[in-house]
């Protein structure tokens, strides 16, 4: 069978280090309740000329110098954000026009945090369809560009940055052995779309708003959707928490990641953590922390990776891939 098999991997990171400390100046926080409650101890902060399609360019290309490939070789492009550049176009064709890409096609995929789980997961398809061969999987945002900067209890979560992938089809004996994704578990339930969610739109109030959130709540429901599209995933593939090479969750919040482990039985150790790198990356978050992961040599070729997150709506899913 047709398999989706990683190719390629790459990141990239504003300029600008925005420390805890940086924000004590503007809102009335401190650097240990910050660490205390969620382990973030900075973010990157676009600047001016740094957009998610500039950072997602820069994170494709170096997921394809990576690869060994150039854009010729990709069929399709798909970027997972909630802070397009535009509303329209979507920002996967400035990407691709970025990269000097004039063939195959683009598009963009939101599903808030969740939404690289969501991108994997439909490139998997496109791939094992037969429709395309290689593509960019890139997840970028600019969240710091919808935050309410007097907003003490969501202008501290949230960092920007893009991270990419290169899949490319390859036969498999259709076994847990093969490289490449092995499942793909997607939910949604938009009854929770107030817990989380940006209070403006094209359709709405004509503006781009600002994040709200209802941390508690996001909180309580977190580590009981996370565990449970893992646990479909070991279902579907009959395979276990002992299987698992690496844990990489989407960094949100290190009490979240660690309680989701704890509950799985992933001993601590085979979870890779940002977040105290890069704040809340939003769909950039597990690119970034695969990158980081697989470029200092931990995640090795044949290991088996669990992928998973939760966003706003709420979406949550994850996807089990052997690298």
């Amino acid at each position: 069978m047709i398999r989706s098999v990683v190719r390629g991997f790459g990141a990239a990171l504003p300029k600008r280090v925005m420390t805890n400390r940086d924000l004590e100046d503007l809102v009335e926080t401190s650097d240990e309740w910050i660490v205390q409650r969620t382990g973030i101890r900075q973010r990157h902060i676009a600047g001016e000329g740094e957009t998610t399609a500039s950072l997602g360019a820069e994170a494709a290309q170096k997921a394809l110098d990576n690869a060994g490939l150039t854009i010729a070789d990709i069929d399709l492009i798909i970027c997972a954000t909630s802070t397009p550049d535009n509303t329209f176009p979507a920002t996967a064709v400035n990407i691709q026009n970025r990269l000097g890409m004039h063939h195959g096609f683009a598009f963009d995929v939101q599903a808030v945090c969740s939404g690289f789980v969501y991108a994997m997961s439909t490139a998997d398809l496109h791939i094992r369809g037969g429709m395309v061969k290689r593509v960019l999987v890139i997840g970028a945002e600019t969240f710091s560009r919808i935050l309410d900067w007097t907003d003490r209890t969501t202008c501290v979560l949230f960092g920007d940055g893009a991270g990419a992938l290169v899949l490319e089809a390859s036969e498999g004996e259709g076994t847990n052995a093969d490289r490449g994704v092995l499942t793909s578990q997607l939910r949604s339930d938009g009854v929770h779309r107030e817990k989380l969610y940006v209070d403006g739109g094209p359709s709405t109030t004509g503006t781009v708003g600002h994040l709200r959130m209802e941390g508690r709540e996001v909180f309580k429901h977190a580590v009981g959707m996370i565990t449970d599209v893992i646990e479909a995933a070991f279902d579907a593939t009959g395979t276990t928490a002992g299987d698992i090479d690496w844990l990489v969750p989407h960094q949100a919040n290190r009490r979240i990641i660690d309680g989701s482990a704890k509950k799985l039985g992933i001993p601590l150790e085979k979870v890779v953590v940002t977040v105290d790198l890069h704040g809340n990356t939003s769909a950039a978050s597990i690119p970034l922390a695969l990158s980081v992961a697989a470029g200092d040599g931990r995640i090795k070729k044949g290991d088996l990776v669990m992928l998973e997150a939760m966003g706003g709506g709420f979406t949550w899913g994850a996807v089990l891939v052997r690298w």
